[in-house]
């Protein structure tokens, strides 16, 4: 039970901030380093469960990336 409130929180931890840079477009304060690593490590993670077949690895990973990746994606963008 544990394991799955801490995917469900590190996975949707995106979403507040996905939303204020959709809404806002500011990027300034977002690093893109940071962003950066973040989603080539979930999509790594991503490959790996996909490699494993492990659900709940493809599943989270595959949520995280989408959400990471909208903000890096904005912070390249809004820059």
């Amino acid at each position: 039970m544990i394991g799955y409130i801490a995917a469900c929180l590190t996975t949707f931890g995106f979403l507040p901030q996905m939303i204020k840079v959709l809404k806002t477009k500011d990027v300034e304060s977002i690093s893109l380093g940071m962003y950066t690593m973040s989603v080539t490590g979930m999509a790594l993670w991503l490959a790996h469960g996909i490699s494993v077949s492990d659900p709940a690895l493809i599943v989270a990973n595959t949520i995280s990336v989408a959400l990471a990746g909208i903000i890096l994606i904005c912070k390249i963008i809004y820059k």
